[in-house]
């Protein structure tokens, strides 16, 4: 019971933040201290119902103080994963619009619940979640659906709610004809939503098989990842990891179990295939189509640059260069750090297919003749061959190419992004002017994905809710700042503003489109037009499933569907 004894801690320590008038109760979800929350007879009940699996939950910072986590442990992602309260960017974990700030920081001395949920149900089965999600109906609670806590947005986690965690939904299943309808759709792998793409890769190359995926091993496949779209370096050929989407069970408001494919449920099959994560239901599996594995070449190189004129003209010859690798649908990482003295430095990583090692290089050839004519230092080019699934997930610290299978981790971020069209490519020019007021205003760092075209064109006839921008897009560009636990809130707030006011439009000016669109998952969580910028002309659409499945707006996240109807803690309505 002693879940039930902390539990009780913070119900003591929330009692102030909510403080609702009776006429008002009804149009806010209960908190600790309201009289409409659970009682401790209601959560012994709870728990009793999830066979003991209802547990108290602190912040990462507090938890790894009782678990004496080492540095290592608390910025690895894979080891975050299993702490209930933990995100990979901690930062969302703090309630930074309270007065005082609601902070729990690594090191610190004191240790405020901030934007962590109370309890969470650690589910082991469908049950499990159907019970939590009947419990939080029952008593009118905050909701928060967390697999791995890779989430930029903060969206998997809020204030004085009830979470319920998926983490443990571990099954991996394999099959050469997935029928859905009568009709045999071949190749696929059933993933549980705790499942992240470390372990489904490897399931995968056991297997001899592939699934498109991304980057980083916490990413769940079956949870947040294709509610957003996901991209992949492997999209260009086998497009977007939801358009390989099959079926998800899922469970809804009601606390109902039911199937979502192209004939059962299929309004909302087509809502959580990329109309935002968090805002259907609570996933517990999804299928997706596989392929053969291949042979998989990665070109590996380092441009340095000591000047801003000089980065202007190489990131113009990139821009002139994108279109090289059409012909072999290749994708394309690049990364360029600004060093804030006027150098800079872009790493790329390219994705080859069916390609030699030889044969990649030629392909980079041009590019890299430029970027030595003008000025450019290239150092650190080498090529990485083996299956996708060995050669995916990597991180890159400091432009150094370093292939690992965790995630950095406890660490404050924020982003903004744009997908760029095709057709801005055309103008080299404007693509220079674009890094050259993103650098002299401060970015510290600027992602360029090449994840789309090829195959995520040709599936425009796929009937989704993926922004339509996707299929226009040639690049996903992100800014990204970050800050360390020493920083002010004023200087927080001036990293946060700088990514809103500042970059987001400037990338927003390269696209040359008055509704610019953004990937989701991967975004600027203050978005000011988040229903364009999102969800693009499906967001009606989305409304109407919404209304249809989570009438009551259970399932409300920040920036999701319908979440405008609600105040910055999806507590109130507004």
């Amino acid at each position: 019971m002693a879940f039930l004894l902390y539990g009780l801690t913070i119900v003591a320590q929330l009692t102030a933040a909510h403080a609702a008038s009776t006429a008002g109760a009804a149009l806010c979800r209960n908190l600790p201290g309201d009289p409409g929350f659970p009682t401790q007879v209601d959560w012994n009940a709870l728990n009793a119902s999830v066979n003991g699996r209802l547990v108290a939950v602190t912040p990462s910072a507090k938890a790894c103080g009782a678990l004496q986590c080492t540095e290592a442990q608390w910025t690895s992602g894979l080891f975050r994963e299993t702490i209930a309260g933990a995100m990979n960017q901690y930062n969302w974990e703090q309630d930074y619009a309270a007065s005082p700030p609601g902070l729990c920081l690594q090191n610190g001395t004191t240790c405020s619940q901030g934007m962590v949920p109370v309890y969470a149900v650690n589910a082991t089965s469908a049950a499990d979640i159907q019970a939590g999600v009947k419990f939080a109906s029952a008593h009118n609670l905050r909701v928060a659906i967390k697999a791995t806590g890779h989430d930029y947005l903060g969206r998997s986690t809020a204030k004085g709610s009830l979470l319920l965690w998926t983490q443990y939904f571990k099954n991996v299943t394999f099959t050469d004809s997935f029928v859905v309808g009568g009709v045999n759709q071949g190749s696929a792998v059933t993933v549980g939503s705790g499942v992240g793409l470390k372990a489904a890769y490897s399931a995968a190359k056991d297997v001899g098989k592939i699934i498109v995926g991304g980057t980083a091993a916490t990413v769940a496949p079956a949870g947040g990842y294709t509610q957003g779209a996901g991209h992949s370096a492997l999209a260009p050929i086998f497009g977007l990891a939801v358009d390989n989407a099959l079926e998800y069970q899922v469970v809804i408001a009601s606390g109902e179990l039911v199937t979502l494919n192209a004939v059962s449920n299929p309004d909302l099959f087509w809502a959580i295939r990329g109309g935002g994560a968090g805002s259907w239901g609570v996933i517990i599996s999804a299928t997706f189509k596989t392929y053969p594995t291949y042979q998989l070449t990665i070109h590996q190189v380092i441009l340095a640059m000591n000047s801003i004129d000089l980065t202007v003209a190489v990131m113009a010859a990139h821009a002139k260069h994108i279109f090289d690798w059409d012909g072999v649908r290749a994708g394309q990482y690049y990364y360029l750090t600004n060093n804030q003295d006027g150098t800079t430095n872009l790493a790329m990583w390219t994705y080859f297919s069916n390609l030699t090692d030889t044969e990649a290089t030629a392909q980079m050839a041009p590019l890299l003749t430029d970027a030595t004519a003008l000025g450019a230092t290239v150092f650190g080019e080498t090529t990485v061959t083996g299956f996708p699934n060995d050669i995916l997930t990597f991180s890159a610290p400091n432009d150094v190419p370093t292939f690992s299978a965790d995630d950095a981790a406890g660490v404050n971020l924020v982003m903004g992004s744009r997908l760029i069209p095709a057709t801005a490519y055309l103008n080299t020019s404007n693509v220079g002017a674009a890094y050259k007021t993103l650098v002299e205003g401060g970015a510290q760092v600027i992602l360029g994905l090449l994840v789309a075209g090829g195959k995520v064109s040709e599936n425009v006839n796929i009937s989704s809710a993926v922004n339509p921008k996707w299929r226009t897009a040639k690049t996903h560009v992100i800014v990204v700042n970050n800050w360390d636990d020493t920083a002010t809130s004023a200087e927080i707030e001036a990293f946060k503003h700088k990514i809103t006011d500042e970059h987001v439009p400037a990338l927003a000016k390269l696209t040359g489109e008055s509704d610019s669109a953004s990937y989701t998952n991967e975004a600027d969580a203050r978005e000011p037009n988040w229903k364009t910028t999102f969800y693009g002309v499906n967001y009606p659409r989305l409304l109407t499933v919404k209304a249809a499945y989570d009438p009551n707006d259970l399932f409300i996240v920040p920036t999701g569907v319908g979440s405008d109807r609600w105040d910055a803690y999806g507590v109130c309505r507004v």
